[in-house]
């Protein structure tokens, strides 16, 4: 059995993929607590729910891969682009330092699609020089949901598979072929859902949502003054900031109803299954560990092309 070690876990996104392809979760870490709660609904392993600082990694299980969706706000346009200024933008050195301690096979990072442009391109550049330091291959792509999978979402982020030279395969690995056949955003859009997120007369821009918001096909977005309709007809980019209040969760209309997307359905935007079970806690909270997640299907197909280094 191939096993795996998640850190910056969430409410396991980057787990579900891998394990989907038959790898073995040994731990996994995350310190959210409320992603905890989430995680601990659908999952059996170990969570080590601690901060990654005070992790002591000489007492971890050694595991074949190594995988971390390492926090983006720094490097993301959304954020502040503080990059190794800013204390999360330096968790990719403790992810060496993780690295050191197990000396995995095959590392599996994910981030923002802004890394590679972040600092004139000087950040990603230290990072796979720290990488290349440890002689592993590195192997890296831009990779949007949209194109590669079924998954009706426009979510660009930046996938880095690094491949220990031991492993004979490593020359091998290849990225998946872009997919051409996309869900119409229908097919993820519930018939049940709570009259909470329904827009009424108590919005005071519902006059202009009414107006703007004719299409049962696509999905719109509040941009404080204005709506903006996806033209291409898929979902918009999902943000941890969907859970800060306001009007950042995506809209769609149904009927005669106008209103917001549910956290269930952002979840299936991103490729959950409709059996991953979410906790009765607050919205905000289900929207911003959606927004802050992977697209699980993504993960599978480039956990699939990991396996293959293996067999």
């Amino acid at each position: 059995m191939i096993t795996v070690g998640s850190l910056y876990s969430g409410v396991g996104g980057i787990d579900l993929g891998f394990q989907k392809e038959g790898f073995s979760i040994s731990w996994s870490n995350e310190w959210d607590k409320n992603a905890c709660i989430t995680f601990r609904k659908n999952f059996k392993h170990r969570l080590i729910e601690k901060d990654i600082w005070d992790i002591d990694f000489r007492k971890l299980s050694k595991v074949d891969v190594l995988t971390a969706g390492f926090p983006c706000q720094t490097f993301s346009v959304a954020g502040l682009r503080k990059g190794f200024k800013e204390k999360r933008g330096k968790h990719f050195f403790r992810i060496l330092e993780c690295i050191d301690f197990l000396k995995p096979s095959v590392v599996f990072l994910e981030n923002v699609k802004n890394l590679k442009n972040h600092n004139s391109g000087n950040t990603f550049k230290t990072i796979i020089e720290c990488l290349k330091l440890r002689e592993y291959s590195i192997h890296e792509k831009i990779i949007n949901t949209k194109e590669l999978t079924e998954i009706p979402q426009n979510r660009e982020r930046i996938y880095i598979v690094c491949i220990t030279k031991s492993i004979e395969k490593y020359k091998k690995f290849s990225f998946p072929n872009k997919n051409v056949n996309t869900k119409k955003i229908n097919s993820l859009i519930l018939k049940n859902y709570d009259s909470s997120l329904i827009y009424n007369d108590s919005f005071k821009h519902f006059e202009t949502l009414k107006k703007e918001i004719r299409s049962e096909k696509t999905i719109y977005q509040w941009r404080r003054k204005y709506i903006r309709e996806n033209k291409n007809n898929v979902c918009p980019t999902l943000t941890a900031n969907m859970g800060t209040g306001g009007h950042n969760v995506p809209i769609i209309k149904q009927g005669t109803v106008i209103r917001k997307l549910s956290p269930t359905e952002c979840f299936l935007f991103q490729g959950f299954p409709k059996k991953f079970k979410l906790p009765n806690i607050a919205k905000s909270h289900l929207y911003k560990q959606s927004g802050n997640s992977v697209s699980v299907p993504v993960i599978r197909l480039l956990a699939k092309e990991i396996k293959k280094l293996f067999l």
